[in-house]
């Protein structure tokens, strides 16, 4: 009886061609990228640092950590230019204002209060420095960037700072105020030539700034 030899070499060829589908399946699975990890998130502008944070004098990193505002103890009043737009106040901003340019974008002026001194004085205007994108301070030339007086039984500490390097270029110009347990911080950012150009007004208004009743808790 003769056994015909196709089918058995069929089922070899077959048996062939399976393995090297495998292979080949094997080889055209690319292998997976992690998924990248989202950019990691600054705080808002308003967003004072939490007390015992990474202090930036000693090359540590500030943290916009948020904080509970300052609610209770006294509050302030002060006079704004007539020109300023206010804008409505927030849980965030005691006092939020827009200032018009001439054809060109507004710079910015906010009025926020934190419970404490959320870091301190050198802390925080370097945080204010990296808003602009700048360096922070070395401590040897603190004192020499800080212009202090008192009004009304305040104590203010204000600072200037610009960046013409950015695109746009940009300034700051900002008072920190301690009352009773909080500090109290008044700020106007934005064009450098604008914000330079509203500064007499600003002092002007750091000059009005008064203590008013406590505020309702």
């Amino acid at each position: 009886m003769r056994v015909s030899l196709v089918p058995t070499l069929v089922l070899a060829l077959l048996g062939l061609a399976a393995c090297r589908d495998a292979k080949i399946e094997t080889y055209r699975v690319a292998s997976e990228k992690p998924e990248p990890l989202p950019p990691i998130l600054t705080g808002g502008l308003d967003t004072p640092p939490a007390a015992g944070a990474p202090n930036p004098m000693s090359g540590g990193a500030m943290a916009n950590t948020a904080v509970s505002t300052a609610n209770t103890g006294p509050a302030l009043t002060w006079t704004a230019p007539e020109h300023w737009q206010a804008k409505p106040a927030s849980a965030m901003r005691k006092g939020s204002y827009a200032v018009p340019g001439e054809g060109g974008a507004p710079a910015d002026f906010s009025v926020t209060a934190f419970p404490g001194d959320v870091g301190g004085e050198v802390a925080n205007f370097n945080r204010w420095r990296g808003q602009i994108g700048l360096s922070p301070l070395p401590a040897s030339d603190y004192e020499n960037a800080v212009t202090r007086f008192e009004h009304d039984g305040l104590r203010f500490a204000v600072v200037e700072f610009a960046n013409p390097d950015s695109q746009p270029a940009q300034r700051m110009i900002g008072a920190i105020v301690p009352v009773g347990q909080a500090t109290w911080f008044f700020k106007l950012a934005g064009p450098d030539a604008l914000v330079a150009k509203e500064k007499p007004a600003l002092l002007d208004l750091l000059r009005s700034v008064k203590v008013s009743a406590p505020a309702q808790p």
